[in-house]
């Protein structure tokens, strides 16, 4: 925003806030009583001069205060409560008031936590309750002082003013009281919906820009932290969760670029048969390789994308670059029977999911089992989406393999893999880093191993690092093996490489050990 942009909203906040203090002052029923002495005090001590001067000054402050524009402050419709714009006003108001040096204003901005699957579990008119009562909660813990808003469909915004001492201890008061006055149960068709808050503070004297909406906004992205810590969490703005914002934002806009040239494609890691040391499959790993900052790895940038709604497209571009090498290889003489591609909960809530990945499959004539489908134990266990429900099953009907993910650190029950028609389990690297060397962790990896074979599962040890991890796993019972032990993640020329070495190699000796690598 340059120089004079700044002058003319300045020069509009201060109109507005004028207006404001003129209707405040001279709307109230008391002040009418007044308004005949006025004029017959005008005519008494300056005549009639000073009675035109006043019948024409008092009407022109009005009207440059707005005091005749028709702007009500508009409300919300369901809740009754304030819009961002007026309570952005109602800050730019209490920014510009006179208050003493120990003064300051504090917006608050709140979110229902997993809003989205409330209104999907609850409908229309069961959100619309949760949100009104919410709403009233929220309110019956101001002061007559403070303006309270609704932000968005689960947001609402909170402006303390004339707050004394205004630091983080006093925020931090208020939004325990704020959570504490929403935690009671709310009652909704014989039942209780129990709702928790997380909350982003934005205190005057950081905020990006000191102005009602710079003070909500700095609120909001500190809401944004807040929710990635999990329910109930609160973040306060500081400047430098701006440059983070900013950061994610650019990530984001790359990002997407990227995937439109090329730049994220699959690495892949080797999956072994512990019985032959033959290459079982391969797994498709995401990798970006940015032009500047050269390879980012999918925990740096799958929050990111997560948030600028790029899972899919990422999704996308694994399964055709994953059956695309596969096909490839297949050519070469090269044998893989499977790729595995991880199937986020976004893309598995696409209710057109099996009939794209059958179209993939065409498109390169795969047979379905030559595609493992991977899918986190924690979406297995804490899914009750429908629409997820159908598609593993969709798929697993197709023919696809279904993989468990991180196994262990779920808590899916047996119930729920037998629901989901799994057909391998991948230990988690968690269980396996030491379990050759840790009594404990050989227990509990036996004790899996155990369970998969009565549930008549193949299992894969995700995460071998060391030739005596293998060779315990072997001993065990697992069939499969991944990890740093076997080969590291590879580009899809250097993995075509590594086939080739391996399957020399074991053509010449025809000994597992001698394939370590």
């Amino acid at each position: 925003m340059d120089a004079a942009q700044t002058r003319r909203s300045s020069f509009r906040v201060r109109r507005r806030s004028f207006g404001r203090a003129l209707k405040r002052t001279f709307l109230r029923p008391q002040m009418v009583a007044f308004l005949p002495a006025l004029v017959l005090g005008g005519y008494w001590f300056g005549g009639q001069g000073v009675l035109m001067i006043i019948a024409l000054t008092f009407p022109m402050l009005l009207v440059l205060g707005g005091l005749f524009d028709q702007d009500p402050a508009p409300v919300d419709g369901l809740t009754g409560l304030l819009t961002r714009e007026a309570l952005a006003e109602e800050g730019d108001d209490a920014l510009l008031a006179f208050r003493s040096g120990q003064e300051a204003a504090i917006v608050i901005v709140l979110e229902v936590d997993n809003g989205a699957d409330l209104a999907k579990k609850l409908g229309p008119a069961g959100m619309e309750t949760v949100l009104c009562r919410t709403a009233d909660r929220l309110a019956s813990m101001t002061r007559r002082s403070d303006r309270l808003a609704r932000l968005g469909e689960c947001r609402f915004g909170l402006l303390l003013t004339q707050v004394r001492n205004a630091g983080m201890d006093v925020a931090l008061r208020t939004v325990e009281r704020l959570q504490g006055a929403v935690s009671e149960p709310i009652s909704i068709d014989a039942g209780s919906v129990y709702v928790t808050l997380s909350a982003g503070v934005c205190l005057e004297q950081r905020a990006p820009a000191r102005t009602g909406d710079g003070m909500i906004a700095g609120a909001t992205t500190a809401l944004e932290e807040a929710r990635v810590l999990g329910h109930g969490a609160i973040r306060a703005y500081s400047s430098e969760m701006q440059m983070r914002k900013d950061h994610r934002k650019n990530l984001a806009e790359d990002l997407s670029r990227a995937l439109e040239t090329g730049e994220v494609l699959p690495w892949f890691q080797p999956q072994v048969c512990a019985r032959t040391g033959r290459v079982a499959g391969m797994e498709a790993l995401c990798r970006w390789h940015h032009s500047e900052s050269g390879v980012i790895l999918p925990s740096d940038f799958l929050p990111v994308a997560e948030a600028a709604g790029l899972l899919e497209k990422i999704g996308e571009t694994m399964l055709f670059h994953g059956l695309s090498a596969l096909r490839r290889w297949e050519r070469s003489g090269l044998v893989v029977q499977t790729v595995g591609i991880n199937f986020s909960t976004a893309e598995l809530r696409n209710p057109k999911l099996v009939e794209k990945v059958r179209w993939e499959l065409d498109r390169f004539d795969l047979a379905p089992e030559r595609l493992a489908v991977e899918i986190l134990e924690t979406v297995v266990a804490d899914t009750e989406d429908d629409t997820i429900t159908h598609n593993i099953a969709g798929l697993a009907q197709l023919g696809c393999t279904i993989d468990l993910d991180d196994f262990g650190v779920g808590a899916a029950s047996i119930a729920n893999i037998r629901r989901f028609a799994v057909s391998r389990i991948k230990i988690d690297r968690s269980f396996v880093t030491r379990v050759d060397a840790d009594p404990a962790q050989r227990k509990m990896v036996d004790a899996l191993l155990s369970m998969a074979e009565k549930l008549d599962l193949a299992t894969l040890a995700e995460g071998v690092e060391t030739v005596s991890e293998q060779t315990l796993l072997t001993e065990l019972g697992c069939h499969f093996f991944q990890g740093y032990a076997i080969a590291r993640p590879m580009p899809l020329d250097a993995a075509e490489d590594w086939l080739r070495e391996r399957a020399s190699r074991l053509n010449a000796f025809g000994d597992v050990k001698s394939l370590s690598a």
